[in-house]
């Protein structure tokens, strides 16, 4: 295949997230694992203060990327439905490098959260993944909650707390109060608009929820506040547009007392089964309410949606829906589909393939 039969393909890591670094290990993986017969590879990073370059290292250094010590070039997606591509300033002048489709490998605020894909929009150029609105809902956890909810699919109690207005400030009492008295503890606090168990607490006692509650007021100005669930975690991959598939449901067995940060990407104490250690039939009830939460807030090419199934009584509750997860070499949405048969590179094709099928 020549270069002018190949798909003209953008992939973007970085980012102005706390989930900077995970971007760049997703983006490392996905890299080494496109089909190089069938695209024309761009890449761009996006520093932590929002810088853009061009990307022309090798992809095994992403992961240690600084534009400070390389001689990368400012580029950007140009919003001009004209230009269609990345323009790239360079000594002698403006490059524009076509781009017929862009994949952001990005994770959390202003990556998964519809800021960049309102750009994409503006470009006119195909991109992989959820569009505006679902990505901005679901990545705000306390609105995807009443989405889910209005689509009936059960979710964990919780307490919605906006830690940016002053008054609430002032109220801590009522507010550790009231969310004691409707969840009881041990409880987990959450800051809204976060993934990858950034700035995620655990609290036993009103002294560690206050703790929490301050230390996720540093990401966002949004907080949640949600009941314990003693229960397996399990994940579910879905992929497709308006008719989705779902995987084999997968389940997270943390070795530490909560599947945080450290746990997910830092010291491996993290094992994953495939299939999760729960019968068929809640398998397939995970699968159908996967898929109902990736309808109902009109995702599109991917998401990662994540469950508890109790142990008390075997309920199933949905836990948060992840538009753009994680694609490490330890990630579960890649191992799901592997499971199910489609090869990491496989499922790379297919995504991209469904963002030319974008209704």
């Amino acid at each position: 295949m020549s270069n002018t039969d190949k798909l003209n393909l953008c992939v973007i890591f970085g980012g102005m997230s706390p989930e900077h670094d995970i971007s760049r290990m997703s983006c490392t993986s996905v890299l080494k694992n496109l089909n190089k017969d069938k695209y024309n590879i761009s890449v761009i990073g996006i520093t932590e203060k929002g810088e853009w370059y061009l990307y022309e290292g090798d992809f095994n250094g992403i992961r240690d990327w600084s534009p400070e010590k390389q001689s990368n070039k400012k580029a950007f997606i140009s919003p001009d439905r004209s230009d269609k591509g990345i323009l790239v300033f360079e000594e002698t002048g403006i490059k524009k490098i076509p781009v017929d489709v862009i994949f952001p490998v990005m994770h959390g605020e202003y990556g998964e959260d519809g800021k960049i894909q309102g750009l994409f929009e503006l470009s006119g150029i195909n991109y992989v993944g959820c569009g505006v609105f679902a990505s901005s809902a679901a990545m705000d956890k306390s609105r995807t909650k009443i989405i889910l909810k209005d689509a009936g699919i059960p979710q964990a109690d919780w307490v919605t707390v906006h830690t940016g207005q002053k008054n609430e400030l002032e109220n801590m009492g009522s507010i550790l109060d009231n969310a004691e008295k409707k969840l009881g503890y041990p409880c987990f606090v959450k800051p809204a608009g976060t993934g990858s168990s950034v700035g995620v607490g655990k609290a036993k006692n009103k002294t560690e929820l206050e703790a929490a509650l301050k230390n996720a007021a540093k990401f966002d100005s949004t907080v949640l506040i949600e009941e314990n669930i003693d229960g397996h975690e399990v994940e579910c991959a879905v992929l497709g547009n308006l008719s989705p598939e779902a995987s084999e449901i997968g389940e997270i067995i943390p070795e530490v007392e909560f599947y945080d940060f450290n746990a997910k990407y830092v010291d491996g104490t993290t094992k994953l089964k495939i299939p999760a250690q729960v019968d068929e039939k809640c398998r397939e009830q995970i699968r159908e309410y996967a898929k109902r939460a990736f309808t109902a807030l009109g995702c599109r090419g991917l998401s990662r949606v994540d469950f508890f199934v109790r142990y008390s009584d075997g309920a199933i509750i949905l836990n948060e829906i992840n538009t753009l997860p994680g694609f490490t070499d330890i990630s579960m949405y890649p191992m799901l589909w592997e499971h199910m048969g489609v090869k990491y590179t496989e499922l790379l094709d297919r995504i991209i393939n469904l963002s030319f099928e974008r209704e």
